[in-house]
């Protein structure tokens, strides 16, 4: 199965999900046999998910990132470096034609952070193939990149634990 037309879709906002919601939707088309790849940027850690989807057919997910914080002030050349590769990556992947859906796992940070271009980024929307689903999540979704979506999710921060001083959780939080 294919897609008759793939979409673009972004996950944005400052509240907790995007990754997630990213995750599911891309279990919903391994679901349907559809193929999916993943690339998170700006991860190096081995978070729970990525243990996960080894034991999902169709579902290939990749990391571009160390298991370190970025600082936006002063990215470290391996940050931009690694950044960089990721795109590079993407770009094969999706115009591989290979895959049903491809997920962009934080772009938007990396955007944000100027490891990554959004003038890069809206070439590559623009040049998708036809029917490849594509999907960027991460905070601060640049205007321009809200603009060429097709679909736009803000997630938005109410509450959450860490104002109660409580720690991130391995297979809730990573």
């Amino acid at each position: 199965m294919s897609l008759d037309k793939g979409l673009v879709h972004v996950y944005t906002g400052n509240g907790k999900g995007k990754t997630t919601a990213a995750l599911g939707l891309g279990l919903r088309a391994t679901g349907a046999h559809l193929k999916v790849y993943m690339i998170q940027f700006m991860k190096g850690r081995r978070y729970s998910e990525v243990d996960a989807i080894e034991h999902i057919p169709n579902f290939t997910i990749v990391q571009f990132g160390r298991d370190e914080f970025v600082s936006k002030q002063q990215p470290e050349q391996v940050d931009i470096d690694l950044a960089k590769k990721g795109f590079e990556h993407a770009k094969e992947i999706i115009q591989s034609k290979k895959y049903d859906m491809v997920i962009l796992d934080e772009i938007n940070v990396a955007m944000d952070y100027k490891l990554i271009s959004s003038e890069d980024v809206q070439k590559l929307i623009k040049e998708k193939p036809e029917k490849v689903e594509l999907i960027l999540t991460g905070r601060y979704a640049p205007a321009e990149i809200i603009q060429q979506a097709d679909l736009v999710s803000e997630i938005l921060e109410i509450k959450h634990p860490y104002q109660k001083g409580l720690k991130s959780r391995k297979g809730i939080d990573w």
